[in-house]
């Protein structure tokens, strides 16, 4: 399912997963989005998050408390824009996602994943075993 290259993906999603690139806050797909499922890397189709770990943070990205899987995962030092913030990849297609602050519910354990929408697709809780993700219908509650 790896797909990155141009005609695979929109503009938007190319220049968010291959050049590392941001969307607008407040306009992208998943910010305001709280249906129950899993969200997957969009180039290798990868489970990256869950619904259940995805809260309002008002910051105008989709915001999770943890990753899914934290192998799925790779954490970059990034020295851009004048400061240092944590850069969020993924482990298996290598696409740039968002980056991971400290500043999340401290109640979950106080991260704040902060994903581009155009990095990740929604897959539907009703969808899983559908779509080949059925192991993950464990990870909800009932």
């Amino acid at each position: 399912m790896i797909k990155k290259n141009k005609a695979d993906l929109n503009d938007i999603e190319y220049l968010v997963t291959q050049e590392d690139g941001t969307e607008p806050p407040f306009q992208n797909e998943y910010w305001n989005h709280f249906e129950k499922g899993i969200y997957v890397d969009k180039i290798s189709g990868k489970p990256l998050f869950t619904s259940e770990d995805k809260f309002e943070s008002s910051c105008g990205w989709p915001s999770f408390s943890k990753a899914l899987d934290d192998d799925e995962i790779i954490e970059l030092a990034d020295k851009s824009h004048g400061m240092l913030r944590t850069e969020v990849r993924s482990e298996d297609a290598n696409s740039h996602l968002g980056h991971v602050f400290n500043d999340g519910p401290q109640d979950r354990g106080g991260l704040r994943y902060c994903i581009n929408s155009a990095a990740i697709q929604f897959i539907p809780y009703d969808k899983l075993e559908e779509l080949g993700y059925g192991d993950l219908v464990s990870h909800f509650k009932k």
